[in-house]
């Protein structure tokens, strides 16, 4: 769970899942695996929210207009995190993919630090007792739905994808009206 939240890939969907199987087998407390979860994504994302606090806004300032982000769009993203940071850190941890990676922009707003790990702590409390919990319930059969979650990430994958590309296609529409407006010609 350490790894999965800095950002390294790794499929707690099985970890978790086969974790409620060993609950089925009387090694694990339910509760105490969900926690283990939670403490785990916390310390994992110690050190993606670090590197969002202390390289990401001067990196966005720096090699952003390469990616077509001006320091206006970070500053409307840093407002927009700011007054709902809270909640889309909470719901991000029970997202396939997304949970991995949201204590960077977390970080590059400069999220408060406990209520960052307060979020956190909920969110991934909630994931690892439901996956933990379907395990569970599963017992000996745990290892069957692997399959189904990879199918959930390709969606999930390409969802975000699909986002990615809208969002880059309006920075590069408003991007050149903004050039077009400054009487900068456009090839």
């Amino acid at each position: 769970m350490t790894l999965e939240s800095a950002c390294i890939p790794v499929p707690s969907e099985i970890i978790l899942t086969f974790s409620g199987f060993l609950v089925a087998t009387g090694r694990f407390e339910l509760l105490w695996v969900a926690v283990a979860a939670a403490v785990g994504n916390n310390i994992g994302s110690m050190l993606a929210y670090a590197v969002g606090h202390y390289g990401g806004r001067p990196l966005a300032h720096r090699y952003g207009r390469w990616l077509l982000i001006a320091p206006a769009d970070l500053d409307g993203a840093e407002a927009w995190f700011r007054r709902h940071g809270d909640v889309t850190v909470l719901v991000c941890r029970v997202l396939p993919i997304v949970r991995t990676y949201i204590a960077l922009p977390a970080g590059v707003v400069r999220m408060p630090l406990l209520r960052f790990h307060f979020y956190t702590f909920v969110g991934s409390l909630a994931w690892g007792f439901l996956l933990s919990y379907i395990g569970f319930r599963l017992g000996e059969n745990w290892n069957q739905i692997a399959p189904y979650f990879h199918r959930f990430d390709l969606i999930w994958a390409l969802l975000l994808v699909i986002a990615v590309g809208l969002a880059a296609w309006h920075h590069v529409r408003r991007f050149r009206r903004k050039l077009r407006d400054e009487g900068v010609k456009i090839s």
